[in-house]
């Protein structure tokens, strides 16, 4: 996503729509799944991309308060302030343009995505951002499976549509900001009506590369809809534990490494690689939250390509495990146990690497620090121990990579 770090990312998520569809007096993307607003899962996924800066909300006017106090009852302060709330339209069109005033100068590339798609994954829309960045637009969709059928006015079989070109079109849908504007322009000039962005960007003559979606990713819109998405809800909510332990002894002579930030001091730590404790204690959760062994096991302190490295590089390694077997970090909690130095003025940064190299919200990761009060070879000052407790939750394994 080297591309991207270069680009000021936002997101627009239209949900002014009133759901008649859904035959309930509340808006759809406001009923409940699994105890939490539709909508407030939808902007969950799309807060766990660190590189979306800005997500604007398109809100219907008549429910726009209660909205605003459901996100904040529901999202951290630090999340809440990436959010940009605005009223919607009458249409998905209105919405989004709405959207796309709100955006700060300098919005680089714009990603939009259904307020009722509430399993899209994190990878999959940086799936889609990347596509846009390489290609100047991009959409996320499906293969036809199943066969089409052409039926006539009386309701008879008119044909068999070839379907091997076919395919389904999803959200998130990403464009270059430049570009999105420009067919909003033309789409309004000519009086144009689309369904989503990618029929917007076809009328305005702009490519769009389309790229393999999720079945999962479906959109609530229909009461069965609803039923469907409890049952992948249910399946999603698998949660595995992890717990991670590890110690090191100072020693004279090497950079005190921690939570991949060189804290000043006199001492460094005795290990194979750079010796960050905190990320492989945190690696070892992972690796038992996924029952798959120990850090030991997959970076062994007897081979060579691991002397020196920066632990955040084993770290990036885990994480791209974690997401093989369809995983994804609900939150970890660490507790560094050190009598000196003190370090409480580096730990937002330590969570900020972490959060990086995991692809995680930083408020997913909590790193604390605290004495024994002088007991023990901590107390003593004879190094560092580090515990780590880690949640997974399961994606299900139906979301492409």
């Amino acid at each position: 996503m080297s591309e991207t770090d270069k680009q000021v990312i936002a997101a627009i998520i239209p949900a002014a729509g009133s759901g008649s569809r859904m035959r309930t007096d509340v808006p759809k993307q406001f009923l409940e799944l699994g105890g939490v607003p539709i909508l407030v899962r939808t902007i969950g996924r799309f807060l766990q991309v660190s590189e979306i800066r800005h997500i604007v909300v398109a809100l219907p006017a008549d429910h726009r308060l209660i909205a605003e106090q459901i996100l904040r009852r529901c999202f951290s302060p630090d999340q809440y302030r990436r959010l940009m709330l605005v009223t919607g339209g009458e249409s998905r069109q209105e919405s989004v343009l709405a959207g796309l005033d709100a955006l700060p100068p300098g919005t680089g590339f714009v990603l939009v995505h259904d307020g009722a798609r509430p399993f899209v994954g994190p990878e999959l829309i940086r799936r889609c951002l990347r596509a846009a960045v390489d290609h100047g637009a991009a959409i996320v969709a499906v293969p036809v499976r199943d066969t089409i059928k052409q039926v006539s006015s009386s309701g008879e079989i008119a044909g068999t549509v070839d379907r091997s070109r076919l395919w389904q079109a999803q959200t998130p849908q990403a464009a270059a900001t430049g570009l999105l504007r420009r067919a909003y322009e033309e789409a309004q000039r000519a009086g144009f009506e689309g369904t989503d962005e990618a029929s917007l960007l076809e009328h305005a003559g702009i490519p769009v590369r389309v790229i393999e979606g999720s079945e999962e990713n479906i959109k609530i819109t229909r009461p069965d809809d609803l039923k469907l998405a409890a049952n992948i809800n249910k399946e999603s909510n698998m949660l595995r534990i992890g717990h991670g332990f590890d110690a090191h002894r100072y020693k004279i002579g090497r950079h005190l490494i921690l939570g991949g930030v060189d804290i000043p001091f006199d001492l460094g730590l005795e290990g194979h690689s750079d010796a960050d404790v905190i990320i492989h204690a945190f690696i070892d959760a992972l690796f038992g939250a996924m029952g798959i062994g120990d850090i030991g096991r997959h970076f062994p302190d007897n081979d060579p390509q691991y002397k020196d490295i920066s632990s955040l590089k084993l770290l990036e390694k885990t994480i791209r495990l974690v997401e093989e077997k369809k995983f994804t970090i609900g939150n970890a909690d660490i507790t560094v146990i050190c009598q000196r130095p003190r370090l409480a003025p580096f730990v937002d940064e330590m969570r900020t690497n972490l959060a990086a190299a995991c692809s995680a919200d930083p408020d997913s990761i909590n790193i604390k620090a605290t004495t024994t009060e002088m007991m023990g070879y901590t107390g003593r000052g004879e190094g560092i121990a580090v515990h780590a407790v880690v949640l997974l939750q399961s994606r299900s394994g139906r979301e492409k990579e």
